[in-house]
């Protein structure tokens, strides 16, 4: 893959400050338009970008953006323009997760369940971490690696509402990976989570908090359900 043929990802959690709920109703207003011009104007840059709201539901989360872009500079910039712009003045980046798609070294041929994150229509829910595997899972041999994952990619594909997207995040963030699932079943999720905390591929994880959870919803309902109606 070419460096003209990059794609990175970004999971960008941002935080309200609880100060600005008690500006005016005009004052907020204002401040959510500029917002939405700011976020609509990083298109321009190549990134692409999926909302999701998490008021609640995350401690000192209250917006999640999904997005994928050409470089790391293009994140960074459409970043920068968010965080001066109105409503952005007021968010603090809680959690931010970089990782860069490339092919899997354990399928040949991804199915329509993984990679999903990328293309297509977008599920209610979004769930997002980082992913550490320990220094002894990449000192085993490849054909050892290779029989576990196999394992593990049976077990989800036993869960096919539940679609997911994994970005390397080598040598660009703490994490060795970014690890995104999306589904319209929070039940069916939370029983895969489970049956893969019982395979042998656990044994090798040494982190994946904090986990994200957030609602898919047009930016202009999240700014509605912030008070920038």
């Amino acid at each position: 893959m070419s460096a003209d043929d990059q794609v990175y990802v970004q999971a960008l959690a941002l935080g309200l400050d609880p100060a600005w709920r008690r500006r005016s109703p005009d004052e907020r207003h204002d401040d959510g338009c500029r917002f939405a011009e700011a976020e609509s104007a990083a298109g321009v840059d190549g990134v692409r970008s999926t909302a999701y709201s998490s008021i609640g539901l995350e401690p000192g989360v209250d917006l999640l953006l999904w997005r994928m872009a050409p470089s790391v500079d293009a994140l960074e910039r459409a970043a920068a323009g968010l965080l001066r712009a109105g409503l952005g003045t007021w968010l603090a980046v809680r959690e931010s997760f970089v990782g860069r798609i490339g092919p899997s070294q354990y399928v040949r041929k991804p199915t329509d369940q993984e990679q999903a994150l990328f293309a297509g229509e977008r599920s209610r829910y979004l769930v997002v971490y980082p992913f550490t595997k320990s220094t002894d899972w990449y000192l085993l041999s490849k054909e050892a690696r290779q029989g576990v994952m196999n394992e593990h990619m049976r077990v989800g594909q036993d869960y096919p509402t539940v679609r997911q997207a994994l970005a390397y995040s080598f040598g660009l963030d703490s994490q060795d990976f970014v690890v995104a699932y999306e589904t319209d079943d929070l039940v069916a999720f939370g029983d895969l989570v489970r049956a893969l905390r019982s395979t042998e591929s656990r044994r090798s994880t040494v982190g994946d908090t904090p986990i994200i959870l957030g609602i898919h919803r047009p930016l202009s309902e999240i700014l509605e359900l912030l008070g920038a109606g």
